[in-house]
């Protein structure tokens, strides 16, 4: 993903979640998407649509031993 998108992205996600704590950072070694931290924690990754029709998917694990 371009920096652009990135920055697109990240603002959506910040609106949508109403934190701009939310920050997207490129992986060095994978063009197509992008990990999400809130703060300095790491939540998830925002992927690029197969179908490259502009569309992204952000998947985030929840862990067993982060639930109470």
């Amino acid at each position: 993903m371009d920096e652009k998108a990135i920055r697109k992205i990240e603002g959506h996600l910040r609106g949508t979640f109403a934190n701009a704590r939310i920050k997207l950072v490129p992986r060095p070694k994978q063009k197509d998407s992008a990990e999400v931290y809130v703060g300095e924690e790491f939540v998830g990754v925002v992927f690029q649509d197969e179908d490259e029709d502009g569309s992204y998917m952000f998947e985030m694990a929840i862990l067993a031993e982060d639930l109470p």
